[in-house]
């Protein structure tokens, strides 16, 4: 579950939330409640960062249990102190080895992690192995060939305009596979069935400038972590080109639209 891009700094809990935490949870209400599961099932949340979904989960799928797992001690951490059930138990570890036995889960979910599985092929066949007979495999993932994060495109279009080598860095071309048809090809070639895919939407909006930019300064996530490795000439030069581009003072908005995935195994 590595985010492997040497600009992903995956570390700080607070920081991620403020960069795209709040996003995430967005669209985790409307995820949640398209799944539409019956209350008192076990759970198994993989990426959990701070807990945007397992935090949705809790409140309104009434699960008997919920495990939380991310590569990063530090979401984990943000997690646990954040989210305070009985039900719930965060850990650390990845996607290809998940901490679970066999058939032990009867929903497998995931937030906006699963582009960034090193070897995705494995981490579907690991959420094939804890699931139980019939459960259900699940996640969403941004809409990043479609344009469907638009503030992280604004951004990225700014960095290519001051620094070519950045085109590399821009997640439409990191992850070309977060289509609807590339996902439920993924899906069915690793064995599973009835998979639905359907994108959920959502707006947004930043009060001004500083609002929309100081995330970005954080570190946390792939877009923070290149514009710190940035000299200071640099950041200064990104952030004069999008004050210039989106203006100071007035609020900000920008679509965002993500593609839900549900299937079950056999």
């Amino acid at each position: 579950m590595s985010r492997e891009s040497k600009h992903d700094a995956w570390s700080a809990g607070e920081s991620y939330e403020r960069y795209m935490g709040r996003w995430s949870l967005a669209i985790a209400r409307e995820f949640v409640a398209w799944l539409d599961q019956p209350p008192g099932l076990d759970w198994l949340d993989i990426g959990c960062g701070t807990g945007a979904l397992s935090a949705t989960i809790l409140e309104r799928a009434a699960p008997r249990s919920l495990v939380g797992v991310d590569p990063s001690d530090g979401f984990v951490e943000q997690a646990r102190h954040t989210i305070g059930s009985e039900r719930a138990r965060f850990t650390t570890g990845q996607a290809g080895s998940l901490p679970c036995d066999d058939g032990s889960i009867d929903v497998v979910t995931s937030a906006l992690a699963y582009n960034f599985f090193p070897d995705r092929p494995a981490a579907l066949k690991e959420m094939r192995r804890v699931v139980r007979p019939r459960g259900v495999v699940s996640f969403y993932v941004w809409d990043y060939p479609g344009g469907g994060m638009g503030f992280v495109d604004a951004f990225w279009k700014a960095a290519v305009a001051i620094d070519a080598k950045a085109e590399a860095l821009v997640e439409s071309r990191r992850f070309p596979f977060c289509t609807s048809d590339a996902l439920l090809r993924e899906v069915s070639d690793a064995g599973l069935s009835d998979a639905e895919v359907r994108a959920i939407e959502t707006t947004t909006r930043f009060t001004d400038f500083n609002d929309f930019w100081s995330p970005f300064t954080l570190g946390a996530g792939p877009a923070p972590g290149y514009y710190l490795s940035l000299d200071r000439d640099g950041q200064e030069r990104m952030r004069e080109r999008l004050e210039a581009e989106l203006g100071g003072g007035k609020a900000i908005e920008f679509p965002a639209r993500a593609w839900a995935m549900r299937a079950r195994a056999d």
